[in-house]
Formats: structure tokens, C-alpha cells, sequence
């Protein structure tokens, strides 16, 4: 099986290393990253410039672009053949909820689905933990999965793993995306030059967060699985704005 891997953190990340270890037990492997940290990127292409593609002293291929960029490359231009699999990670940090719209993690994976490849995006639902280890054993288990049940359409599958100890995990559950509250206030701080700066503030906390959603899972001590779609339409709306433009 071939295994197309990319991520948001960069391809010096601790969290690609181990995913890409964890994959090579699976199938031949092949990681094409951005060359910096591009978390938030979420789906952007970059069509106002050229892309470079490098090889770094791991093996790894790296792109003066976005997560997005990576997998349009690979797929589209840098490989011979078709992957049978793109996967996404491990992000250091949750992806879940709203998060998801912003994620360059979950948008790697996002731009092999659109592509027609199935997918799967990981997060280690931590920004501090540094121990993949488990996060690694759940991805390995899933692209096993796949190898010996391969779905019938590409598949896009977002997988948030808690941060505990592989024998501390209690299991696996399918989910929905929770929502959160809005984001906190922009945060407002001066330069040398007296400028004023802004940050964006931090996510908000979560709002809908019940079981059956990936917060609670999470927080519950599972994986959280959600399958993912493209399709933005709202369907529900659709008979209201006709009546609406009336």
C-alpha cells in the first residue's frame, strides 16, 4: 500500500517523525510537509508564486507552501502513482469542533479526499504532551484497518487521540463535531515603534460538547473518530431563500 503522509507543524516535526515510523509498518511511505509551521492554513493554495520542493537528511520532502500545496504536489505532479492513502499528522494539539474549518492538519487530509484518495487526519489532543507513542499505535491500528477493509468511495476521516498512556486509552468512538464558544478577544500589544499589534485570541471553550460529540469523547479517554464531507450546502435553507428572493 502506498502511503502519502503530510502535516500543518512542518516536516521537523516530532509528531511526523512518528507517524512516518508508524506508517513504514504498513505500506511504502512518502512525506511531503511544509517547510515551517503553517497551522491554521486550514485549505489555502498558493497561486501567486512557483513551489520548491526540497529532500531534508531524513528523507523526508518538504514545500515552501501550505499543508494544501503538499498533497496538490504530490498527487498531482511529484508521484508516479496514484497513493492508495494520504494521511495527516500527528498534529500536537486537538483538532475538533470548529477547529476543523481552520486546520492545515485536517486540510492535508481534506486535499487528498477532494483528489480522490481516502484520508485520515490525527491530532494528539494535547499542546504540551511530547509522547506520540500511543498516538502513533492508534494511526497504525486505523491504516491496518484500511489495508484489510478498504471502503468503497474515498473516505475522510478525522481521528483526535487523548493524551494518555496507550493502556489508559479506553477504546474507540465514532462521533460528530462539537462547536465551540466564539473565540476569545484579539490581543492588543505594542511595538518598538509604538505600533499597535494584534494576536488572534484563543478558541473559545466548548459549547457543544454532549456525548456522541468529539470533545466528549476525548475527555472521556477515547479516540474520537468523525467522517467528514465538503459539501457546504444548506440544504435546510434552500426552500428559504427561494421564498426570500420572491
Amino acid at each position: 500500500m502506498r502511503i502519502l503522509i503530510s502535516n500543518d507543524d512542518g516536516y521537523f516535526a516530532p509528531g511526523l517523525q512518528a507517524l512516518a515510523e508508524a506508517m513504514g509498518d504498513v505500506g511504502d511511505v512518502t512525506v511531503v510537509a511544509p517547510e515551517r509551521d503553517r497551522s491554521g492554513a486550514s485549505n489555502s493554495l498558493t497561486l501567486d508564486r512557483p513551489l520548491s520542493l526540497r529532500r531534508a537528511s531524513s528523507g523526508f520532502h518538504y514545500v515552501n507552501g501550505t499543508p494544501s500545496d503538499c498533497v496538490h504536489l504530490a498527487v498531482t505532479g511529484m508521484l508516479d502513482a496514484l497513493p492508495d492513502m494520504v494521511v495527516s499528522g500527528i498534529n500536537h494539539g486537538a483538532n475538533m469542533g470548529d477547529d476543523t474549518i481552520y486546520s492545515g492538519t485536517v486540510a492535508a487530509a481534506t486535499e487528498g479526499y477532494l483528489l480522490g484518495v481516502p484520508a485520515m487526519a490525527f491530532s494528539l489532543a494535547s499542546h504540551t504532551a511530547d509522547d506520540f507513542s500511543a498516538a502513533a499505535h492508534v494511526a497504525t491500528k486505523l491504516a491496518q484497518q484500511f489495508k484489510a477493509r478498504p471502503f468503497n468511495a474515498p473516505v475522510l476521516l478525522n481521528v483526535n487521540i487523548p493524551a494518555r498512556p496507550l493502556d489508559a486509552i479506553k477504546g474507540m468512538r465514532v462521533t460528530r463535531l462539537g462547536r465551540r464558544h466564539k473565540a476569545e478577544p484579539v490581543i492588543r500589544m505594542k511595538s518598538p515603534r509604538n505600533e499597535t499589534l494584534y494576536w488572534i485570541g484563543p478558541a473559545g471553550a466548548a459549547q457543544d460538547a454532549g456525548e456522541g460529540t468529539d470533545f466528549h469523547a476525548v475527555e472521556e479517554g477515547y479516540v474520537s473518530i468523525t467522517p467528514l464531507q465538503i459539501d457546504l450546502t444548506h440544504g435546510a435553507q434552500l426552500i428559504d431563500v427561494k421564498e426570500w428572493l420572491r
